[in-house]
Formats: structure tokens, C-alpha cells, sequence
């Protein structure tokens, strides 16, 4: 009777200390986000002549951690940057500025 327990009580070990490694193992590679300071340069300059600036750097800030590119000038060249040409809105218009 001991025999059996302990050969139960070995087996929900081994079990539970796969399931913890399990629980600890890193997610599959996820993407990492550009880091703020990349996006805040150069969306402040892709920004620079917008009419409606703030919300201009806060969609422009949402694309350049999505997509880690931000195209150069104040506007146009999206061809730059497919991922933020191609980003849109629920409406299907573009979504970066």
C-alpha cells in the first residue's frame, strides 16, 4: 500500500514539474516593438508641418511601433514603408499619417 502511494506521489511530481516548465517557457518570438525614442524623433519630424500635430504624433507613434519604420518627410513617401502604407483604419482609409 506505501509502494503505491509513493509510486502516485512520484508520478504527480514528475506531471506537475512538467506542466510548471511549461508555464515558464517564452513565448514563440514575438515581435519587439520599436523602442519610444526611435518613434518620437521621427514622427516629430514626419509631424513637423501638420495642421492637427498631436494627433498626428499619436498615429503616427501607434504605426512606427507597429511597423519600426516611419517614411522620411513631412508627407508622402509611403512607399518607404510598406507596413505603414498599407495599415488601415475600421472605415478602410489609411491609418498613418
Amino acid at each position: 500500500m506505501k509502494s503505491i502511494i509513493a509510486t502516485l506521489l512520484f508520478a504527480s511530481l514528475v506531471l506537475s514539474s512538467s506542466f510548471i516548465q511549461l508555464s515558464f517557457a517564452s513565448p514563440a518570438a514575438a515581435p519587439s516593438p520599436a523602442p519610444p525614442s526611435y518613434c518620437d524623433g521621427k514622427c516629430g519630424e514626419r509631424c513637423a508641418k501638420a495642421g492637427m500635430k498631436d494627433r498626428c504624433l499619436k498615429y503616427c507613434g501607434i504605426c512606427c511601433q507597429e511597423c519600426k519604420c516611419v517614411p522620411s518627410g513631412t508627407y508622402g513617401n509611403k512607399s518607404e514603408c510598406p507596413c505603414y502604407r498599407d495599415k488601415k483604419n475600421s472605415k478602410h482609409q489609411p491609418k498613418c499619417p
